[in-house]
């Protein structure tokens, strides 16, 4: 009876690859995981799948961490493949025991590799002794036969029989080679005792999964997505389990590695689905109930390709978006609209919103878009609009402490000397215009700077008036407010009178003395802006104006 990896309450993994930067698509994987954990009460893993030695990096392992610590979603156990490969070997040698995998001693470069080809022989070259007689050939391009060669023990027979063989194997080889290869013809009929004595000789060989070629058999699941899934076995090639320098290969690893962490249910992305049919040998073979499988619906790019580090750039990296301004909890709610949606089609949600309403019943099947542009004109324009919009939307929703904590560094790291009183005072006044936590830079710029950049000064001229009426509002504006009390209430009174006085709307007061101070006509409101401006800089700034509007 196979032993089973179920367990009472779920165990998730999240297994990235450190080949490049924390990708999107990942990211909404470990986020998924992560919800379906803690919505059941589960466990959540991360093991980091480092075995690809040739193209693992230390920048991308601390870009994966560096965007998951962001996401500031925390994990219970921590694992790294490549500290395991000793299990890895054990459990492709048990599958060899058991007389499910074979040695393949074909030349390493189409021996080897994780998605070998045939070797690379001319059909034509073949001859009687090329291969050892063959019991089965099973090269082919669309059905499934496996045709047979009965071999004799009479030495007459014998000869027939392996030039029967080197027959078909001449014909189905030029076949393989336009269509689906299936194994290399000779390894798998290769003998126990022969098999021995090549690797006791040292003779290289990459150990391969012995797929079933009789009866018409498939391999079925039900993924919790995608519906029903089946696959004739004659559709899948004797993939390997160890490549010829030992190492396993991905298939073998994460096989190995998902039973004896007992995972319970494998969530990743869509791409991964005809894995599963080897996956599910891979794990009967070593004598375990597969995990519970539920995939992903993939990240496409606005022209229908799916979003690639290599075509798509910084754009599908995790850490674009936190270096950009936007807040974890609002990009997790992002990313958790691409390819699911809650009963009530709600779309800003919080995370305990989420984490409430979660179900693998509510993810989708269709592709995902993220629509950005290419080439983008502005910075906001990398992004998908909705993910701008969610971020505005969480920013308003912050208590102003927390929100301020949050732009404080922003400030700092620009070169503002800026204090927690003074951040804790803009930040009300500045917390509807802006849309990514960045936009703090060009949104509150004025009230941390000693000099204002340079302005036009026709904007100093009110709406239906001209630089004499500019100049009057100013220099009365001075005299009121060297005297008037910093505060909104008396600021309000005393500068509407002022307008009175002077037999101007109160628009036209408002705005020559909002550029004098902010250096634009779009700033936050006015009376609070001079509040925290204070008397000394609003002065000092209208006293500059006065003199634009005099040359």
């Amino acid at each position: 009876m196979p032993e089973s990896t179920s367990v009472s309450k779920p165990r998730v993994r999240f297994a990235p690859s450190p080949t490049g930067f924390l990708h999107l698509g990942s990211a909404r994987t470990f986020i998924f995981n992560w919800l379906y954990a803690r919505r059941n009460g589960g466990t959540m893993i991360l093991r980091l799948d480092d075995t690809d030695v040739e193209r693992n990096t230390q920048a991308s392992v601390d870009s994966i961490f560096d965007g998951l610590n962001w996401l500031n979603l925390s994990w219970d156990e921590e694992y790294k493949q490549s500290e395991r490969i000793e299990l890895h070997r054990k459990t492709a040698w048990a599958i060899f025991e058991k007389g499910l995998a074979y040695r393949d001693f074909t030349p390493a470069h189409a021996g080897d590799s994780e998605r070998s080809g045939p070797a690379k022989v001319d059909p034509k070259d073949l001859c009687v002794d090329t291969f050892p007689a063959p019991r089965s050939v099973a090269v082919r391009i669309t059905h499934v036969p496996t045709d047979t060669v009965v071999v004799s023990k009479d030495e007459k027979s014998e000869t027939k029989n392996r030039e029967k063989a080197m027959l078909m194997l001449r014909e189905q080889l030029s076949e393989g080679v336009r269509g689906t290869w299936l194994f290399n013809p000779g390894a798998r009929e290769l003998s126990k005792a022969e098999s021995d004595r090549r690797a006791a000789a040292g003779e290289p060989f990459a150990l391969r999964f012995r797929v079933p070629r009789e009866g018409g058999q498939v391999v079925r699941f039900t993924d919790a997505v995608y519906g029903e899934q089946v696959k004739s076995v004659a559709d899948i090639e004797d993939f390997a389990l160890l490549r010829s320098d030992g190492m396993p290969t991905y298939h073998l690893a994460s096989c190995a590695d998902d039973a004896d962490l007992r995972i319970s249910h494998i969530i990743r992305g869509q791409d991964h689905l005809t894995n599963t049919f080897k996956h599910i040998l891979i794990f009967e073979a070593a004598g375990f109930t597969p995990p519970q499988f539920a995939h992903l619906p993939l990240l496409v790019a606005p022209d229908g390709t799916k979003l690639s580090k290599r075509r798509h750039g910084p754009v599908v990296s995790v850490t674009t978006y936190r270096d950009a301004g936007f807040l974890s909890e609002a990009f997790i709610n992002f990313l958790c609209l691409l390819g699911w949606s809650p009963k009530d089609n709600r779309e800003n949600m919080s995370l305990q919103e989420i984490s409430d309403t979660f179900s693998l019943e509510g993810i989708n099947r269709s592709n995902a878009v993220v629509n950005f542009k290419e080439p983008a004109a502005s910075p906001e324009e990398m992004f998908d609009p909705k993910a701008v919009w969610l971020n505005a939307e969480h920013i308003r929703g912050l208590p102003v402490e927390e929100l301020s904590a949050r732009l404080l560094p922003i400030e700092r790291d620009a070169g503002f000397n800026v204090t927690p009183e003074k951040m804790l005072r803009v930040t009300p006044l500045i917390r509807e215009r802006i849309k990514l936590l960045c936009d703090v830079l060009t949104a509150a710029d004025f009230f941390f700077v000693e000099q204002l950049p340079p302005y036009d000064p026709a904007e100093l001229i009110p709406q239906k008036g001209d630089a004499a009426m500019a100049l009057k509002v100013l220099t009365r504006a001075r005299e009121v407010l060297a005297e008037v009390e910093f505060k909104h209430g008396p600021l309000d009174q005393a500068l509407r009178a002022a307008a009175q006085e002077l037999g101007v709307k109160a628009g036209q007061m408002f705005q020559p003395i909002r550029v004098a101070v902010c250096g634009r006509k779009n700033a936050p409101p006015l009376f609070e802006t001079l509040e925290v401006l204070g008397r000394e800089t609003v002065l000092a700034r209208i006293h500059e104006a006065i003199e634009k509007t005099r040359v």
